[in-house]
């Protein structure tokens, strides 16, 4: 795919960037002779010794090089792959940093063709690739190792995880490689890529896992593995294997100022991506489970404020009308600690726990709420999360101070005030006329334009009862407010600790 994403450089999809009105593009193919593959005790000791060349050995043949086929027009239309190009662009730009330059775009009546790449899983020919590489493809071309080119069909693909799997049909068994344990990977083990980066041939680039954990905000399975090894367009959907030859994640992102490789690259981790390629071989797509709940980490701030033993946990800002939240209980406010028998300490373990439910799935979802701990029943539901457009407005209206506590000064919500902020008529609270600056509200990212709905929990109609609803917390000897605050369309709990006011 073209080159998408920024981040302080840039950021892209490694999918090979688009060729308009190309009948072929004219690749290199490596040839090799596929020898038995050593025992992985072998393999890890050369490795050891400074050389990777009986891994490449054994795992070179199982790589493969996918050609796709499209309509040009179909590069503009709003298909999974420019979906996740946009998530990406959005969370790098957020950032400050320039969109890099696009690959111009192929004219609606030419054809265009992508590069990729993909391993063999099994000898009856399913190859594992990134779903970028084959969105929107109207035809798949499978090249192997040693040259010999197949039809591809589509198998399945799960946009969210940013996987897809893809079937050949070969005169004989084909070579494989096997699924690693991602999770024991540390920060400097060593680790190989392998693709074929601008259709130049396979080729295999060595470096080290850099970080765990990476979030580009692209979905909920986001939880990349950066590593150096370099990589660019056309290493997607090719794999990072072990010294053992094991393959532990699949290459799909780059961070770069020019498309080209600057040693930061991210890959899903193989124990993730298993368990979504399992699904998809067998039923051909993945239906993820839905909770309908905006949410938000819990801070130091945000546990004292409700009375939580530690900053653990999934803050619940808003909750979804008739979706299985709601029609569980959950309200806003609530910080959800637990999914079944899993606990949640951030919002992207809920996030991943909940996506791995299927729609249908009666689950127990347990709650802190009012200084104890509940459990709901929950019936998780099939919906995609809709789009949260978030919006900051700067606006100012004559305004008396809430107190030297909290920092900021605040007006009722006027009719005009709520026309001249775009809001629905029924929305109370009062509007965040003025942040001082170095105050407590100004470092917990308050704005002038936030509407406060509530503090701690209790929902509040104008700046009067805002402003004594903080006062009582402070009475209270709370360590922190809780405010729930609406910035555009977007509802979120600021904790403001009173102790640094």
């Amino acid at each position: 795919m073209t080159n998408i994403i920024n981040r302080r450089k840039s950021a892209a999809l490694l999918g090979a960037a688009i060729i308009a009105g190309a009948a072929s593009i004219p690749l290199v193919y490596e040839t090799s002779s596929a020898s038995a593959a050593p025992a992985s005790a072998s393999l890890a000791n050369e490795a050891s010794n400074g050389s990777f060349a009986s891994v490449v050995d054994a795992d070179k043949p199982a790589v493969v090089t996918i050609v796709t086929t499209m309509k040009a027009q179909d590069q503009d239309e709003d298909g999974d792959s420019s979906q996740m190009q946009e998530q990406f662009k959005q969370f790098f730009e957020q950032q400050g940093i320039p969109a890099p330059r696009q690959a111009p775009s192929p004219k609606s009546n030419e054809r265009a063709q992508a590069l990729g790449s993909g391993f063999i899983v099994s000898p009856d020919g399913y190859i594992v690739t990134n779903n970028h590489v084959i969105a929107n493809a109207t035809d798949i071309k499978v090249t192997l190792d040693d040259g010999t080119e197949l039809a591809g069909k589509l198998i399945g693909a799960d946009p969210k995880a940013d996987l897809a799997v893809v079937k050949v049909d070969a005169p004989k068994p084909l070579p494989t490689v096997a699924w690693g344990d991602s999770d024991k990977l540390r920060l400097g083990d060593r680790v190989l890529a392998i693709g074929n980066p601008f259709g130049i041939g396979t080729t295999v680039t060595a470096g080290i896992v850099s970080a765990r954990g990476r979030d580009l905000h692209s979905g909920p399975y986001d939880d990349f593995i950066q590593i150096d090894a370099p990589i660019n367009h056309g290493n997607s959907g090719g794999p990072l294997v072990d010294n053992e030859g094991k393959v532990v994640g699949i290459n799909t992102a780059i961070y770069s100022p020019n498309g080209g490789s600057v040693g930061v690259g991210f890959a899903i981790p193989a124990d993730q991506a298993k368990m979504i390629v399992a699904k998809l071989q067998k039923d051909g797509s993945i239906d993820h489970g839905y909770l309908g709940v905006q949410i938000q980490p819990v801070t130091q701030d945000v546990a004292d404020a409700i009375g939580l033993a530690k900053p653990v946990g999934a803050l619940v800002a808003d909750v979804t009308k008739g979706s299985p939240a709601a029609d569980a209980g959950i309200k806003q406010g609530d910080a959800i600690t637990a999914v079944g028998e899993k606990e949640v300490s951030t919002p992207k373990d809920l996030s991943r726990l909940v996506a791995d439910l299927s729609p249908g799935d009666k689950e127990t979802v347990t709650v802190w709420r009012d200084g104890k701990s509940i459990d709901l029943k929950v019936a998780i539901g099939g919906n995609d999360d809709g789009k949260q457009e978030l919006a900051a407005f700067k606006d100012g209206e004559k305004a008396t101070p809430t107190g030297p506590r909290i920092g900021v000064a605040l007006a009722d919500l006027t009719p005009e005030l709520k026309e001249r902020l775009n809001l629905s008529g029924n929305v109370q609270g009062a509007v965040v006329a003025n942040v001082a600056p170095d105050k407590p509200a100004a470092e917990a990212g308050l704005k002038a334009g936030d509407i406060i709905l509530s503090v701690n929990d209790k929902t509040v109609h104008d700046a009067s009862e805002a402003k004594n609803a903080v006062a009582a917390v402070a009475k209270a000897e709370k360590k922190s407010v809780l405010l729930l605050i609406q910035r555009g369309n977007n509802k979120t709990f600021v904790a403001v600790p009173f102790a640094a006011a």
